[in-house]
């Protein structure tokens, strides 16, 4: 099962305070036990989304929002995407984290949708598809 976990933005966070020391260290040491253990196959920092654009969809209409975008505890911070058993492998590791803020904080976990979640709307033409553009992508 893959799943996203997503680091919530903080207050802190969206100012662009930087991580201490101290945490740097502690979140390496998180990773390198993610890499060794064969489950982390992405992860990022993402900078305050004063740095970010939206954009909107009405139909055939674009609208660019510029950042900063609204409340704070809904944004993201940074992410992981892991390969896990199952959700509650994912919640275990995701318990073992460092606090990635410097106060309170909250990390999100969301498996990825696989293509025969979505039945019969996936032919087999579409499936063959999407295959050959993730192997393209693991080139």
């Amino acid at each position: 099962m893959r799943v996203m976990v997503l680091v919530k933005a903080t207050e802190d966070s969206e100012a662009g305070v930087m991580p201490t020391t101290e945490m740097f260290e502690e979140m390496g040491a998180y990773n390198e036990e993610l890499v060794n253990a064969g489950i982390m196959k992405d992860a990022d920092g993402l900078t305050p989304t004063a740095q970010g654009k939206r954009v909107a969809f009405d139909g055939a209409s674009r609208t660019v929002i510029d950042g900063p975008f609204g409340v704070t505890n809904e944004l993201v911070a940074g992410y992981w995407i892991w390969e896990v058993a199952d959700l509650a492998e994912a919640v275990e590791w995701v318990k073992r984290c460092p606090n990635p803020m410097l106060g309170p904080s909250e990390i999100e976990i969301r498996p990825f949708y696989e293509l025969e979640d979505f039945g019969d709307e996936v032919t087999p033409e579409l499936a063959e598809q999407e295959e050959q553009l993730r192997d393209r992508l693991s080139e």
